[in-house]
């Protein structure tokens, strides 16, 4: 079909079901962790293939499981605020924003749009499966939820965040409890934790804070970084890297994020003597000790480093193995710091130098049900807001690693300007051949 129209109803608030029991205080102070990224929007869509099954209404069934997971996760319906310290304020009375729309499209139809449409159009249909936030929302609500149902039964529920709130593991314990609720489940299968000692005074190391730090003061050469557009990295390409390294078992992580670094250095190199630098998200909470059930935000940074000559012209096991050397680096610079003098060292002046990349794979999202079966897609897009605040102000380079299909490793990309994106694709696709 040539036209996807979603009608959305007007917006309504879903409070916890019933009074909460507030047995953690009425304030949660933000972590390190929390503080950085607080103010700033994230989206995650799920797609369902099947309408619920024990419910005629689909969106009546997860708005329920949504007020009655509001109960123990009742920091939620809160709000943002200052005092001194950023904290959030459990006031329970806020809750949840709540739109339900519907599209005139099968599923199969949309997945069909949302692959082949320019995510930077302002009417995009990606863009109107859930809420998009301005500046002047996010003090006001921590969360938002869109259930978008489809014409053949199916529906795409889109969450927007503050990330201040929680991580993607976090996100995605919330909606698998929402989805257990929905499910006619007593109560959630695990107990949300969102104060952890444990967790928040050990997660920012000095070197996790000269990783903020490079982020914030990075400055590309080349700010017309292209807009979001999906990627793939063909099985067959990541299936022959992780074959051929027989003594260490390579992950579908160590090979993609090798393309990809690799790929776009080769893409952008000026000189190949200058610093490549491959900064990745790290989950840290099996590193940190936090709690089973902590859903704040828990992560920390990493970096491969090596010239831009080495990651261009190198063997792509080469590659996997400053990746995989960078993450068994993780524990200790945890303890220690590890080397804070990071943009000093690295001088960091060009676009070229650095990539951002974080992984959406394997982290709970493809887990939630409710009850039409667990997700059969998970996506995502770059609100505007977050936009303006990860990279139009630093211009960072990134790319989002999201669940593989069986035609390769999904990716949405925003690492190189409009200049070297044919580049970049003709790389990968090289790569493919040669690898």
């Amino acid at each position: 079909m040539s036209t996807v129209v979603i009608s959305k109803s007007a917006p309504v608030v879903v409070r916890p079901s019933q009074p909460v029991v507030k047995t953690s205080g009425s304030k949660i102070v933000l972590s390190p962790m929390d503080k950085p990224i607080a103010m700033m929007p994230m989206t995650v869509l799920l797609a369902f293939e099947h309408p619920i099954i024990h419910h005629h209404d689909t969106v009546e069934a997860i708005k329920r499981g949504l007020a009655q997971a509001l109960v123990p996760y009742y920091p939620i319906a809160g709000r943002l605020s200052c005092d001194g310290d950023l904290y959030i304020d459990c006031t329970g009375e806020l809750g949840v924003t709540f739109v339900a729309a519907s599209a005139n499209c099968t599923m199969e139809e949309l997945m069909c749009l949302v692959d082949n449409q320019p995510p930077d159009a302002e009417t995009a249909v990606v863009q109107q499966l859930a809420f998009n936030c301005t500046a002047d929302d996010l003090p006001h609500r921590l969360l938002w939820v869109q259930v978008t149902t489809l014409s053949c039964g199916g529906f795409v529920i889109g969450v927007t965040w503050n990330h201040g709130l929680a991580d993607g593991f976090g996100v995605a314990q919330i909606l698998q409890a929402v989805g257990e609720l929905a499910r006619g489940l007593p109560s959630p299968s695990v107990i949300p934790v969102r104060l952890d000692h444990n967790a928040t005074t050990q997660a920012v190391s000095p070197f996790t804070m000269a990783v903020l730090q490079l982020m914030n003061s990075h400055k590309a050469s080349h700010p017309d970084l292209i807009k979001f557009n999906n990627i793939t990295i063909p099985s067959s390409l990541v299936d022959r890297i992780i074959r051929r390294r027989t003594n260490v078992n390579v992950t579908v992580f160590e090979a993609v994020a090798a393309v990809l670094w690799q790929c776009r250095t080769r893409a952008v190199m000026k000189n190949p003597e200058a610093p490549a630098v491959l900064l990745f998200a790290v989950n840290a909470r099996k590193y940190l000790g936090a709690k089973d059930g902590y859903y704040g935000n828990c992560s920390t940074m990493q970096m491969a480093t090596a010239k831009s000559g080495a990651v261009a012209n190198g063997d792509i096991m080469d590659v996997v193995g400053m990746i995989r050397r960078a993450k068994e680096r993780i524990p200790e610079q945890l303890k220690t710091g590890g080397e804070v003098m990071i943009g000093e060292k690295l001088q960091l002046n060009e676009y070229e130098s650095l990539l951002y990349l974080t992984s959406w794979r394997n982290i709970g999202f493809e887990e939630v049900d409710f009850g039409s079966g667990k997700t059969a897609r998970v996506m995502t897009y770059p609100q505007r807001v977050a936009v303006l605040s990860m990279m139009e102000r630093s211009c960072m380079p990134i790319c989002i690693m999201l669940k593989a299909t069986q035609e390769g490793a999904r990716v949405m990309s925003a690492c190189v300007s409009a200049h070297h994106a044919d580049a970049f694709h003709h790389e990968i696709a090289n790569l493919n051949v040669t690898a």
